[in-house]
């Protein structure tokens, strides 16, 4: 495995994903802004808020791509079920029973 950025940024990408340890990645961003210990100082004028302000970037995106993805899927299967409704109502026939018996 690389510690290239982009096998990181992969990394943490797909972690987030995950459902399981979604709650992890995001508590561990939010101790690693708060921590005093950085892979770049804050004490650095500029390059030490980059690390930070890349990391918030990328949680906030991600999490909003999670979030839009969920509300698209619950809007989807909301359609289908409507769909499913109107189409079984349409499909419908109702027939006048007249009795054959004289």
């Amino acid at each position: 495995m690389s510690l290239s950025p982009k096998a990181i940024y992969d990394w943490y990408r797909e972690t987030l994903r995950n459902p399981k340890y979604r709650w992890w990645i995001v508590l561990g961003t939010l101790a690693y802004l708060i921590s005093p210990i950085d892979l770049l100082p804050d004490v650095i004028p500029i390059a030490g808020q980059v690390d930070d302000v890349m990391l918030v970037t990328l949680l906030v995106a991600e999490l909003s791509q999670i979030v839009l993805e969920f509300f698209q899927k619950r809007q989807q299967v909301q359609t289908s079920n409507s769909d499913t409704t109107s189409t079984d109502a349409a499909e419908t026939v109702d027939v006048k029973a007249v009795s054959t018996d004289a």
